[in-house]
């Protein structure tokens, strides 16, 4: 996302500096471009690193499935509950949870779970006008590739960013930032509830503490959206884990991590339901 974002703004900016420099005679012209051009890069990597805070769902289902951590069945957000989902805002958020669980069953190979999140996806797509996204290609391309972890996420990422980019492009940033927040929490709920005792896995407390910046980020991000009622009712949804993490320091105990578990779990119920 972080390159899509990059590559949709970075044409605006070269435009920018052809107009500065389109009079200059050419002997001061070739020097200039080679300044212009590092500034671009410079600018686009800091794009790519803050434009887009999170990392996509899919990479944190992959760290979890590297530590060895076994597939849980009965976690996810139930499939059939895409049907309740009859506002744009409810379609957001849960067009994220299920996009968490889909990397969730996609990158452990549990097929059928696949097509049934793909399809769960689909339904709450197409009422958003998203349907090109997750059509029968998209489970093609991951079925072909279900013993390559790496492609695998790069699927569901792509997919992630189209999604995230068609609603930024038709001037619903809004529930572009939802569906966002709404895969936030859902791969953090699964982060939290794949053990029984996540604070015994090795990697996992890592792995929520870095989440802080993420989260952070993000409440950053759509800070120019709170006058905005839907992002104003999902941010008061997320102030129990805003108060966990206001609080941790650079590593963290087994009750920080039950902490963090409940409020995420409190958070979850509230965006599923």
């Amino acid at each position: 996302m972080k390159k899509t974002v990059a590559i949709l703004i970075m044409p605006l900016i070269l435009a920018g500096f052809s107009g500065v420099t389109g009079c200059r005679q050419s002997a001061e012209k070739k020097e200039q471009k080679k300044v212009e051009l590092e500034q671009v890069e410079s600018l686009e990597q800091k794009i790519e690193e803050n434009v887009y805070p999170l990392p996509t769902s899919a990479e944190v289902i992959k760290m979890l499935s590297e530590l060895e951590v076994g597939y849980q069945f009965g976690i996810s957000n139930p499939v059939e509950n895409a049907s309740k989902y009859i506002t744009s805002t409810s379609r957001a958020i849960n067009m994220g949870v299920f996009g968490a669980d889909l990397s969730y069953c996609t990158i452990y190979n549990i097929n059928q779970e696949v097509i049934n999140y793909l399809n769960a996806i689909r339904t709450l797509a197409n009422e958003l006008n998203m349907s090109k996204i997750y059509d029968e290609t998209l489970y093609d391309r991951i079925k072909d590739n279900f013993d390559n972890k790496d492609e695998l996420v790069n699927l569901l990422t792509n997919a992630f960013n189209e999604t995230y980019s068609y609603l930024s492009e038709n001037d619903q940033q809004s529930l572009a930032l939802l569906v966002v927040g709404g895969a936030w929490v859902e791969g953090m709920y699964l982060t939290c509830n794949v053990s029984e005792a996540a604070y015994q896995v090795a990697g996992i407390s890592r792995n929520l503490l870095e989440q802080k910046k993420s989260f952070d980020l993000f409440m950053e991000v759509t800070k120019a959206y709170e006058a905005d009622p839907a992002i104003s009712d999902f941010l008061k949804k997320l102030e129990p884990i805003s108060n966990v993490y206001k609080g941790l320091e650079s590593s963290l105990t087994m009750q920080n991590i039950i902490d963090i578990t409940n409020a995420i779990n409190q958070v979850r119920a509230e965006i599923v339901k």
